[in-house]
């Protein structure tokens, strides 16, 4: 508990009702008003980023040659690498390609991620949410 002295008299940080909890109260309760439309929006976040784990997005590189599955999560799920592109006299060349595959599914989710919580806070970029 801290309280402040001086000018301002009054002015406490102490939770006049006793107990835990936040100092934060608005009118209509937990539930309602802002408070309950934040806290209702937190948990539609929550699951929306849990269920991104489930999708994936599938992205090839080099005409098909390599193609990358990843979650929603940036998890790899897959590499697939046509066989007529290993040249092992050309192993640069598919490390480009298998990099560049990688890279571009990581954005292309991270792109999934985003779609998914502009959905659900309408484009508001709302600090302390995620």
């Amino acid at each position: 508990m801290a309280k402040r002295k001086g000018k301002g008299k009054g002015f406490s940080l102490e939770n006049p009702g006793g107990g835990g909890g936040g100092g934060l109260s608005m009118p209509g309760g937990a539930k309602g008003g802002l408070a309950g439309k934040l806290q209702e929006m937190q948990q539609q976040m929550l699951e929306a980023q849990e269920a991104l784990g489930d999708k994936t997005v599938e992205i090839s590189a080099g005409g098909g040659a390599i193609k990358v599955v990843m979650t929603g999560h940036q998890k790899l799920e897959s590499i697939t690498i046509a066989p007529e592109v290993v040249d092992p006299d050309d192993v640069e060349m598919l490390q480009d390609l298998i990099l560049a595959a990688i890279n571009e599914a990581v954005e292309a989710s991270q792109n999934l991620a985003a779609d998914e919580m502009n959905s659900i806070t309408g484009g508001l970029n709302i600090p302390g949410l995620m």
